[in-house]
């Protein structure tokens, strides 16, 4: 790391800024997020400082109106970068989330279209223009994410003379040789990200798939990493992980003890399943309710003794397919309840909403579960979230083999396939009639893994790799 009394530049990218902006009095006003990047970095300010790159999330085509919005967000150490709204929305919509996120999470059957791709690569060279410039010799620039695969890259081409370390992180997974290969400009991604000189994937599975696809581009891969147009390149896998003390401390809090007691005496004598996800195909939503159904009436003495409260937080409403999503879930959840349900109460809460950070710990608390079913998943931070809030009841954890967390958490959850509805059953089944002392068991496996992989230390390992690279 840095040495004593100097401090490490530090640039970190993004497709949007961890803040949000709004307009207020002729001015604007900025606040940062509680995201997990955030809280990963926020442990490096005493050998670091770094600043963020990103789009703002606003359309700000006035040159006076910008000033103000650089202004706001300097303060956070954050530089805008400025798309006009139907640039961001081709990159974003069109092609980061329609083209690349189901080709990343096993899906087949894209619509490749040429518009959306050539705004990808334009919104990458604003971003490459941007970074550049503010870059310094020796100065570490992490980039974060699918949105900007062809960065690392353009940046190379830009920072010659400047002797600067470049790192990528994949917050997804990324998938098998055949999957990749569907998408026609997989190799420029791919060169793209092999221009970094540190390459963090969640799990080994992941960083296997990439070195596979980057032999296969010409890449010379050796126990020590990648060699790729005469440098070495590191792909490693780094495990992300939560803060777990920021969950300890929301349920000492007296508001959080208070709605706690509350779900208490609202289910009392009841087991409780929770589930919180963002509303997307790839968290396998239709199959868990299916799987809940199924569960309801393989067993119906547990009838009216066991309530699934369901937290679905909208995600990307303005696109298609995730309204058809919306509907059916909806759709799915009514039926649930029209068949099981008693003038005692009803089997499935279903939100579709999101819940403050308060009402989120405080159900994690009361659960005697926790199911996830994802289809794909690149970590899944709910189960280590989960976790986190369950050292009075160890709660069991019932996780899809297809979230990456899996990958590590097998010996202390019930793992399945999400299409395999018996298994998701039985798993049900067992997490609800489980003894005592297997849950403490279990929990105390858990517990060790999400406390020995906190966020902080996931970025920590991965600015001290990219440290390396710099000579």
């Amino acid at each position: 790391m840095a040495s004593e009394g100097t401090k490490q530049n530090l640039i970190v990218v993004s497709n949007r800024l961890p803040l949000s902006i709004k307009k207020v009095d002729g001015g604007y006003e900025s606040s940062l997020s509680s995201g997990g990047l955030v809280t990963s970095l926020s442990g490096l300010t005493k050998t670091t400082s770094f600043s963020w790159f990103g789009w703002p999330g606003i359309d700000v085509a006035d040159p006076t109106e910008q000033d103000e919005v650089r202004k706001s967000l300097d303060e956070h150490n954050a530089v805008p970068i400025f798309l006009d709204h139907e640039l961001a929305h081709n990159h974003y919509n069109n092609f980061s989330n329609s083209i690349l996120w189901p080709v990343l999470h096993y899906q087949s059957g894209i619509a490749f279209e040429d518009g959306p791709w050539e705004a990808y690569k334009r919104v990458n060279e604003i971003f490459a223009d941007a970074v550049a410039e503010a870059a310094t010799p020796g100065t570490l620039i992490w980039v974060h994410d699918y949105h900007l695969m062809l960065l690392p890259r353009l940046l190379r081409e830009r920072l010659a003379g400047k002797k600067c370390a470049i790192g990528f992180s994949l917050h997804t997974p990324f998938p098998a040789g055949d999957f990749w290969r569907n998408l026609p400009v997989q190799k420029d991604l791919l060169r793209g990200i092999l221009n970094s000189d540190v390459i963090g994937f969640h799990t080994d599975e992941y960083k296997r798939n990439f070195v596979l696809c980057a032999e296969e581009l010409g890449a010379k891969v050796e126990d020590s990493g990648i060699q790729f147009d005469g440098r070495d390149v590191m792909a490693e896998k780094f495990i992300v992980g939560i803060d777990p003390q920021k969950f300890t401390d929301s349920l000492q809090n007296e508001e959080v003890q208070n709605r706690i007691r509350e779900l208490q005496r609202r289910y009392q004598g009841m087991k409780i399943i929770i589930g919180v996800d963002r509303l997307d195909y790839i968290k396998g939503l239709t199959q868990k309710l299916k799987g809940y159904d199924a569960f309801l009436d393989q067993h119906p003495e547990l009838s009216n003794k066991v309530v699934l409260i369901q937290v679905a937080v909208p995600s990307r409403e303005d696109v298609k397919e995730y309204q058809d999503l919306e509907t059916e879930l909806s759709t799915i959840a009514g039926r649930i309840n029209g068949k099981h349900s008693t003038a005692d109460g009803c089997p499935l809460i279903y939100m579709h909403r999101s819940v403050n950070f308060s009402e989120l710990t405080a159900l994690y608390s009361v659960a005697d579960a926790c199911l996830l079913t994802s289809t794909r998943d690149g970590m899944n931070l709910v189960s280590f979230e989960y976790v986190a809030c369950q050292a009075q009841r160890h709660g069991v954890l019932v996780l899809s083999e297809f979230a990456g967390a899996a990958s590590f958490m097998k010996e202390g959850c019930l793992t399945f396939h999400p299409a395999n509805m018996s298994e998701m059953v039985d798993a049900l089944y067992e997490a609800v009639t489980m003894s005592d002392e297997d849950r403490k068991g279990r929990y105390e496996t858990l517990r060790h893994f999400i406390e020995t992989n906190t966020s902080a230390k996931w970025g920590e390992a991965f600015i001290e790799a990219l440290t390396k690279h710099l000579g």
